[in-house]
């Protein structure tokens, strides 16, 4: 295989893993011999060559075989120090020594998604207290919280957040030593410095930072010597009044085999939870996205209420939400028709059936009981004093409103009452949640309970 024909391989493999992906696991390859079919990779260290084996060995083989027919399979093996790569002559390629140097340039060449910038970040109420850090700490400034621990599940918005940290550091204050990284990273660092008995860079490199930005720390859980090691450099960094900000899956204490030091002083700065998004967050994310996509698709128009139904349905995660907003641009602009909701419909059919409420009027009544205080039997017996009649209604309101079940059905769960019944109960609730803070924290409390 030629240089040439890799260089266009390695040019695929970028757009389809990604910068961060690329940069740390295809980057440092080598292409040597291809002997009977077996093409041989070299890779700087026995770790590096199982773990690219067990994640991106496929991709590999099919983007080779996709130049030279004749590849079969691939070997993974150390690069040899005493003769070049076999394919690789050239002067600017040998990678696989530079990426454990400790150098400052290295140290900056975090990949980071221009995307991802405080301007794009759609602040609402389930994420402004996260945003408001992020944007204190990317000021600059004297270190008030350390460490900033944001935490929240999948497509909640926290690598944007630290994207945009990273990027408005960057921009303000151009000296400081700003370290973006994985926590996979970090602790494949580790591991090959470790194997290559280079611990003493390792620890000048982590340790010489202003701002250390660890993303999924969770990544770590039970594995005990990258959590000391990181343990270690947390303790080094504090100590010296340098930033830290993490993000996580989950809270500090809730993290599985984390181990308590760690824990502990995850634990001491500032812990940020990014809430599930509510209906007005996401349909202003849908609101911005589709201003972008006009740069695309510029003839393209939006019939009025598809966004507010794509809000109303895909209420889980963004990148989901995201993610079908685009189809949808492609899709109408192929067929060269309006977005309207029977396209959208027909366009986002799997995407609308996985997002569909698997709630049941069961588990409403459940949840609102518990939160309450009151005896089930009670919430969907016959009595009508108003410590059970109003969570009765709220029980009632969430289930027209989290279910399909009809008025009737609903109005059966509830002791047999009567759909009208019902129909007075969600009525009497929509106009005291406009009026009452309580019950509107209450609807918002529950809701969230029952999509989590």
């Amino acid at each position: 295989m030629m240089q040439a024909e890799w260089t266009t391989i390695r040019d695929r493999l970028l757009k389809t893993v990604g910068q961060n992906n690329f940069t740390t696991w295809i980057d440092p390859l080598t292409v040597g011999p291809i002997e009977d079919g077996i093409c041989t990779l070299f890779v700087p260290t026995n770790f590096f060559g199982n773990y690219v084996s067990q994640n991106f060995a496929d991709l590999l083989l099919h983007e080779m075989q996709s130049e030279d027919i004749s590849i079969s399979r691939l070997k993974f093996a150390v690069a040899p120090q005493d003769k070049p790569a076999a394919i690789d002559p050239a002067p600017a390629r040998p990678k696989p020594a530079a990426a454990t140097q400790p150098a400052n340039s290295q140290i900056n060449a975090a990949p980071l998604d221009a995307r991802f910038s405080f301007d794009n970040f759609v602040v609402g109420k389930p994420n402004e207290l996260a945003h408001a850090a992020a944007r204190r700490v990317a000021e600059g400034g004297p270190v008030t919280f350390n460490p900033l621990f944001l935490y929240g599940g999948v497509g909640l918005g926290k690598t944007h957040l630290m994207h945009a940290i990273a990027q408005e550091l960057q921009v303000r204050k151009p000296e400081l030593n700003v370290l973006y990284l994985s926590a996979e990273q970090f602790m494949y660092r580790f591991v090959q410095a470790l194997r290559d008995r280079k611990m003493m860079d390792f620890k000048e490199i982590f340790r010489s930072v202003d701002v250390l930005m660890v993303d999924d720390v969770q990544f770590i859980a039970g594995k005990d010597s990258t959590q000391e090691e990181f343990f270690h450099t947390f303790n080094a960094l504090v100590d010296q009044n340098k930033q830290i900000i993490i993000s996580a899956d989950r809270a500090p204490g809730e993290i599985k085999d984390l181990e308590d030091r760690v824990k502990s002083r995850l634990q001491c700065g500032l812990v940020v939870d990014l809430h599930p998004t509510d209906y007005e967050l996401r349909l202003g994310i849908l609101q911005n996205k589709v201003e972008a996509q006009r740069k695309n698709y510029p003839g393209l128009e939006v019939e009025a209420g598809v966004l507010e139904f794509l809000a109303h349905r895909i209420t889980t995660n963004v990148r989901v939400l995201e993610g079908a907003l685009t189809r949808l641009f492609a899709f109408a602009s192929l067929v060269g028709r309006e977005i309207n909701m029977d396209l959208t419909q027909d366009c986002l059919a799997d995407v609308l059936r996985a997002s569909e409420r698997k709630v049941s009027v069961e588990e409403i009544q459940r949840k609102v009981s518990e939160h309450y205080n009151i005896r089930l039997s009670d919430m969907v017996g016959p009595k009508r004093l108003r410590s059970y009649a109003r969570p009765r209604q709220v029980a009632m309101y969430l289930c027209k409103k989290m279910t399909s079940r009809s008025l009737p059905e609903i109005g059966r769960r509830f002791g047999g009452r009567d759909h009208t019944t019902v129909m007075h109960g969600v009525k009497r609730i929509e106009e005291l949640k406009q009026n009452d803070g309580q019950i509107a924290e209450d609807l918002e409390l529950l809701r969230r309970s029952l999509e989590a």
